[in-house]
């Protein structure tokens, strides 16, 4: 897993179409419990090189219903974004998450992991490569049981997000105490 994690850290696959310099994000452990598959770093954590290090990450952590502590602790918690890099900016929020970074190096991620973990599926880019089906994410959240015990769709927890949030108050009601109680299980 150490020699595969410094690969995608050296990993410059998508260079020439980033705005900053190449700085791939992640990381994982043989023994992850839950799997974060979220979208991209933004500019913040681009910039401390630190995964969820950003309002977003408060947020998860909210919803997760851990610490700091437990969060940043490998064998809690694998980071596999959509890409590994930061995308740049886009009109409301970032750019999507370049296409290149999923497909040549997840699986491989993935196959280094010798117990099964739960994947947290976090925003639509995630849901729509690894869910089946054309459902949209307020679907694929609000049946999220049809996915266990491998996946776990949630929204992103970007700030850029709240509408979504405002016109689903039974997410953070209904949703997110249950996501809490796998974690707390998974984790024990």
């Amino acid at each position: 897993m150490k020699e595969l994690l410094t690969n995608i850290r050296n990993c410059t696959l998508c260079k020439e179409h980033l705005p900053l310099e190449p700085k791939p994000i992640l990381r994982a452990h043989k023994d992850s419990k839950i799997v974060l598959i979220g979208q991209a770093p933004g500019r913040v954590v681009h910039k401390s090189g630190i995964d969820w290090d950003d309002q977003s990450g408060k947020q998860l952590r909210k919803w997760l219903g851990v610490s700091e502590e437990t969060f940043y602790r490998d064998k809690n918690f694998a980071i596999l974004p959509m890409a590994f890099c930061y995308p740049g900016k886009a009109k409301t929020g970032d750019l999507p998450p370049r296409k290149e970074c999923a497909p040549q190096w997840h699986q491989s991620v993935i196959d280094h992991f010798e117990s099964d973990p739960l994947y947290i599926l976090i925003g639509s880019y995630a849901c729509k490569y690894y869910l089946e089906g054309k459902e949209n994410l307020t679907h694929r959240v609000k049946n999220y049981h049809h996915y266990l015990p491998q996946y776990f769709p949630i929204p992103h927890p970007s700030p850029v997000n709240r509408f979504w949030r405002s016109k689903n108050p039974w997410f953070e009601t209904e949703v997110v105490p249950q996501l809490q109680q796998l974690i707390k299980n998974k984790l024990s």
